[in-house]
């Protein structure tokens, strides 16, 4: 694995490494300081956004069993960084829905913990883990908040992976809408919006091709850590296409059983940048097609069209499962909502020219070059590129049919340990949201936002070394008090305008 740098700074590594990435510096917008949440349609919902692992803690108390991250963490890959405290919202949820009021909250979006609802992964459910989420639920229900739950955040049971290797196993679809069934049964009274899988685009590149994520597992010469198993060429496709499959299992469950009654709504969550050619070329221009169609298309045109794009059915070949004819008819359709993560800009230059005829993994078979709007680790926060979002918005609405779609996280990245008046981020967040107002009134189907995040989280890239947070979780503080930033009190004003223009 490697070793002395901080996970940002290996994911810096990873995309210059294997993708080449340089810097080019671009310019950031912004908008009229006067925008308010009353700008938006009526419904709109505003959050914040968080995942069990990265804030809950409490990793072996009442019966929680590991995940996978807890074992990518305690395996050295996070510097010695570890989510076993965290934000320890296990023990003070009650105290962080009061911030969540006091800075005027519509929703707050969270995964639930699958190995503490169910500490075998499989079978019975653990009292204490669903006493905790239903008290949870309560809690921000009781408040007016909107519950915006993740079934699955990286952090599947290690029991599982340990038995059959999760999700390279088809036997993974059977147990994850057995998981589903559970908390829809249980939560499905209070909780409307339903997450199946969080960034499943990233999940597999991240965890089964270059090895930096859980359950890091990789195959020379693609992976970038020191993965003790795995093969790059082809458990990303296979691990993809049974996450597609549960998701829709557990999407046609939803819709049969309990949509009528419980009137919610589901969906998966992707990743993306927005891609722009480097330069006028042809070649850069179809290069910057195939990126969207990997990054995005791996999972939405099946969703939309029922295949995966052909051009990954052409440069994967038979290392990508293809979708029996029930299978197609089953997945095409099976969501309410798309969810969005964005934060910047990526340049793609063609690099198809390289392209290696025998075991080539995702990144050989996309064959582009990116160039980042941030590489120079000096530069630590983002580049506030809001024109990018609108950008993929766009992409998404002539591609796409203009799905309904909630922007499930959308943040600035600052050093945890740097001053609370975060200026950087009430910037970022300004142009982004009213670049969002923007494209809304242009037609594309979003209906919320998420920042990321409400408290500077264990960070999936650093672990402790960065912040997103509204607030600040003093790590040396016993109670891990909370402060809020410049950024939090943004955050409040523009919402309470959007109250007090509602009187």
């Amino acid at each position: 694995m490697i070793k002395n740098m901080s996970n940002f700074s290996v994911f810096v590594l990873i995309m210059t490494m294997s993708l080449g990435l340089r810097i080019l510096l671009v310019c950031g917008e912004n908008i009229n300081g006067n925008v308010s949440g009353y700008d938006f349609p009526s419904g709109f919902v505003f959050g914040a956004a968080s995942s069990a692992y990265q804030m809950e803690g409490a990793v072996d108390k009442d019966g929680r069993t590991p995940s996978i991250w807890d074992t990518f963490a305690h395996s050295g890959y996070m510097n010695g960084a570890t989510g076993d405290i965290a934000c320890d919202v296990y023990h003070k949820y009650k105290e962080d829905v009061q911030l969540m009021v006091e800075t005027g909250l519509d929703a707050f979006r969270f995964s639930i913990s699958w190995s503490r609802l169910i500490p075998n992964g499989r079978g019975p459910v653990n009292p204490m883990g669903l006493r905790f989420y239903n008290n949870f639920i309560d809690e921000l229900v009781s408040h007016g908040i909107q519950p915006h739950v993740t079934l699955h955040h990286v952090d599947l049971p290690q029991v599982l992976e340990d038995e059959y290797g999760g999700w390279i196993s088809r036997k993974i679809v059977k147990d994850f809408v057995e998981y589903a069934d559970v908390c829809f049964s249980e939560f499905g009274d209070r909780v409307k919006h339903w997450t199946t899988i969080n960034e499943a685009n990233v999940f597999t590149l991240g965890g089964y091709d270059l090895g930096f994520q859980p359950p890091a597992r990789c195959s020379r010469p693609f992976g970038l850590t020191e993965c003790s198993t795995g093969n790059s060429s082809t458990e990303p496709y296979i691990a993809g296409h049974h996450m597609l499959l549960a998701h829709a299992s557990a999407a046609r469950l939803y819709e049969k059983n309990y949509k009528d009654k419980q009137h919610g709504l589901i969906g998966i969550n992707i990743f993306s940048y927005y891609f722009v050619p480097l330069t006028d070329s042809i070649e850069d221009e179809i290069a910057t097609q195939r990126a969207n169609d990997f990054y995005i298309g791996w999972f939405w045109n099946p969703l939309i069209f029922g295949d995966y794009p052909d051009i990954m059915k052409k440069n994967a070949g038979s290392r990508i499962p293809a979708f029996t004819v029930e299978e197609s008819d089953s997945i095409r359709g099976s969501f309410d909502f798309l969810g969005l993560n964005y934060y910047n800009v990526m340049y793609v230059e063609d690099k198809s020219s390289t392209l290696q005829s025998e075991n080539r993994d995702v990144v050989a078979d996309i064959a582009i070059k990116l160039h980042s709007v941030q590489n120079d680790p000096s530069i630590f926060e983002y580049p506030i590129t809001p024109w990018g979002l609108a950008g993929v918005l766009e992409y998404i609405k002539q591609h796409y049919n203009n799905p309904l779609i909630y922007i499930h996280e959308n943040g600035q990245r600052t050093r945890r340990n740097s001053t609370l008046e975060d200026r950087s981020r009430v910037e970022y967040l300004q142009a982004h949201v009213g670049t969002l107002l923007d494209t809304i009134r242009n037609g594309s189907n979003v209906k919320g936002y998420f920042t990321w995040s409400l408290l500077d989280y264990f960070e999936m890239l650093d672990g402790y070394e960065s912040g997103y947070g509204l607030y600040y979780v003093d790590l040396d503080d016993p109670n891990l008090k909370r402060q809020p930033k410049l950024s939090a009190h943004w955050y409040s004003d523009f919402l309470k305008r959007k109250e007090k223009a509602s009187l």
